[in-house]
């Protein structure tokens, strides 16, 4: 069994005395996990980075064996480490991915919102771009935010709040005497502009509430990766 694929590497933890075992999101194979033989060495230790971007060759006898990569460098991140807020960003990302995805099955959606958004960390925008990740996260594990109009009336203008329950916008009028058991919708979440840094905080808080139980089950009633709550941590202080 053996395939040749793009991926983006998610961990690495040594394996023996000079091996390591990856895991990487690739394009057509999803998360996927495998040994690099002499991963563990200094030579490798720039390439097997969080967030590189690599070519992947896996071999294994049968298919359900944890196989083999050989890797090849693609893409290095490694400007990232100057940069504390994208750096916290990435590693939020490749957490995420961890606990949300099952093995080996391929999110091709998810694949290109999440290279596109690791090529964007650093960059202006990218704090909104990432909020858009994490709701193309929770359409693809089952649970797709529907903020286009509201569940009550109909409108497509004037929406202000999420059901907590449905994830379903709601305008002002429509929530009513309800609004208090409402999330807030953040301006312009609703779009695809830039969002201001308050609202990408706000906005991370209604993800954060859906994720938290949809994932519920994999992560046993802990809270999300702490990862994301550096994140948060870090977008929540004055600038």
């Amino acid at each position: 069994m053996d395939w040749r694929d793009e991926g983006i590497l998610l961990s690495m933890r040594p394996h023996g005395e000079s091996s390591a075992i990856i895991e990487v999101m690739t394009a057509a194979h999803g998360r996927h996990l495998g040994v690099v033989r002499g991963g563990a060495s200094r030579k490798m230790a720039a390439t097997l980075q969080p967030g590189s971007g690599l070519m992947l060759d896996w071999r294994a006898r049968l298919e359900d064996h944890l196989g083999a990569f050989t890797v090849e460098p693609v893409t290095s991140r490694a400007h990232l480490l100057a940069d504390r807020l994208a750096l916290a960003g990435l590693l939020a990302v490749c957490a995420l991915l961890h606990v949300a995805l099952p093995e080996r099955e391929p999110h091709p959606a998810l694949w290109r919102r999440t290279r596109a958004l690791v090529d964007q960390l650093g960059q202006e925008g990218w704090t909104s771009a990432y909020v858009r990740w994490e709701v193309c996260l929770l359409e693809e594990i089952g649970f797709g935010l529907d903020l286009g109009r509201c569940a009550v009336t109909g409108a497509t203008e004037g929406l202000a709040y999420v059901s907590p329950k449905t994830g379903r916008a709601v305008t002002a009028a429509g929530a009513g005497d309800w609004a208090d058991r409402l999330l807030p919708l953040p301006a312009g979440m609703d779009g695809e502009g830039p969002l201001a840094p308050g609202a990408v905080v706000q906005a991370l808080r209604l993800t954060g509430h859906f994720l938290e139980r949809e994932l519920r089950p994999v992560l046993q009633d802990k809270p999300l990766p702490e990862a994301r709550a550096r994140l948060m941590d870090l977008l929540g202080r004055p600038a």
